[in-house]
């Protein structure tokens, strides 16, 4: 521990050294920061944190995903100091408050009151939890409690709690507590990477869909819903696919009486282009997850969205046939009010269009990058960009995502590759000349890293 530690400057020793010594950071072997240094950042304003000692980096990954208009953004920060206040807290068992209503609304709306009910929770895996059950409850309300089987697609992630690592298909997650888990039926994704020879990324989607229905003609009796990742399978490397196969996968669900549940936490709020990513494929599914960006990337906020035949399921004077879920900051007004802000953003500055055209200026930024010929599937849609590294040497391989890391800070970026996966989601709210640095230092970053 002592030997990054000793290299960092003495204005940042302390923090680092506190927090090296009581806080057990997550995804994280602690033993690598005995020679890789925490950044203990200071603040943070649009685009950009900052150190302890002023140097700067861009947050091109909006920190896990949640930051859609910047750090420190004065119009969310205006309207989470008017909700303080008014009201910070208060359970939603037997109470209700304005924000929560008026997000609830909001959200209802945009998906033209398909999904009428909104059920709250504070982070990303507790909403994949709640639809894996309510889709199981629903089944068993219905007289139909042999549907208790989940399906997930092969590479796919949805969290890291029981429930939500029982649909999860990343090893490196799963593998430590598969004992402890259901075993989900894994089946085909369709990543476009799969093309054979002469096969369109469409052709991909319809032989992935073929081995759902052969699953289905076996199991839906016992099947109670399918889960994805909507367009992109983030975790797994930025697998992006064809929406011709949500719509073969909402027509095999409503065939064999099968619920879709649509993971929306890092695909949604616009990062694929629309605000949902199911739009880009015209169907809604039964169950829609949202998280991450939801609140701006302010305050832990999750909810699930969700039919009203599914909520009319439960809609009983039996206690026992209630969704008997709860966390004790469901519906917390103050991330509601972040999301209420944040929802304000896109609507008054006319987001989704305007990234269009951000997308564009950067995809051409990174045109030099894509034709390296060590660079291979380069992809984009919405505000994702990825390309996978070519590495022939199998230790340059294993160390690559850590040596790109730390590379990139040294370069002023924050860019943490998912094995040898290069991504970028950055926030919504870069100007020229941040998408022309981040183009221009990225290629630089994976320049020095490939020629090491």
């Amino acid at each position: 521990m002592l030997n990054a530690i000793n290299k960092t400057p003495d204005k940042q020793y302390d923090l680092v050294a506190r927090s090296l010594r009581c806080v057990w950071h997550p995804c994280t072997q602690m033993q690598h920061h005995e020679t890789l240094p925490l950044v203990p950042v200071s603040h943070g304003r649009g685009a950009w944190l900052y150190d302890t000692e002023g140097k700067r980096y861009l947050d091109a990954i909006s920190s896990w995903w949640v930051n859609l208009f910047g750090h420190a953004n004065p119009r969310i920060n205006s309207a989470l100091k008017s909700q303080l206040d008014l009201l910070e807290h208060a359970m939603l068992a037997g109470f209700t408050h304005e924000p929560v209503v008026q997000l609830s609304e909001q959200l209802a709306a945009r998906t033209g009151h398909v999904l009428g009910h909104c059920f709250y929770a504070s982070d990303g895996a507790s909403a994949v939890e709640i639809a894996l059950k309510m889709s199981f409850h629903t089944w068993r309300n219905k007289g139909l409690s042999d549907k208790r089987e989940f399906v997930c697609l092969k590479g796919s992630y949805h969290g890291e709690t029981i429930g939500a690592l029982s649909v999860t298909d990343v090893p490196i997650f799963r593998d430590a507590y598969g004992s402890l888990l259901q075993q989900a039926h894994v089946v085909m994704s369709p990543d476009a990477r799969a093309a054979q020879e002469g096969e369109s990324a469409a052709d991909v989607a319809r032989r992935a869909a073929a081995v759902l229905e052969t699953l289905l003609q076996e199991r839906a009796g016992h099947i109670a819903a399918i889960i994805v990742e909507p367009l992109v399978q983030c975790a797994t490397g930025m697998a992006m696919y064809d929406p011709l196969y949500l719509q073969e996968v909402r027509k095999l669900c409503d065939r064999y009486q099968v619920h879709l549940i649509a993971d929306e936490i890092a695909v949604g709020c616009g990062r694929t282009g629309t605000f949902f990513a199911c739009e880009q494929a015209a169907i809604w599914p039964d169950f829609l997850c949202l998280s991450k960006g939801i609140s701006g990337g302010y305050l832990p906020l999750s909810l699930v969205m969700t039919r009203d035949e599914i909520y009319q399921a439960f809609y009983d004077s039996d206690v026992a046939r209630a969704f008997l879920h709860s966390h004790s900051y469901t519906g917390n007004p103050l991330a509601c009010r972040a999301a209420l802000a944040t929802l304000a953003i896109f609507d008054e500055d006319d987001v989704i269009n305007a990234n269009r055209a951000r997308a564009a200026r950067l995809t051409a930024a990174l045109a030099p990058l894509a034709a390296h010929p060590q660079v291979r599937n380069f992809r984009q849609r919405g505000m994702i960009w990825a390309f996978d590294a070519a590495i022939a040497d199998a230790d340059a391989a294993a160390t690559f995502s850590r040596r790109f890391f730390t590379t990139a800070l040294e370069q002023e970026l924050l860019l943490r590759p998912i094995g040898n996966t290069v991504y970028m989601m950055p926030p919504y709210i870069l100007n020229h000349e941040e998408i022309d640095f981040l183009a221009v230092r990225t290629q630089a970053v994976f320049e020095e890293v490939i020629a090491a």
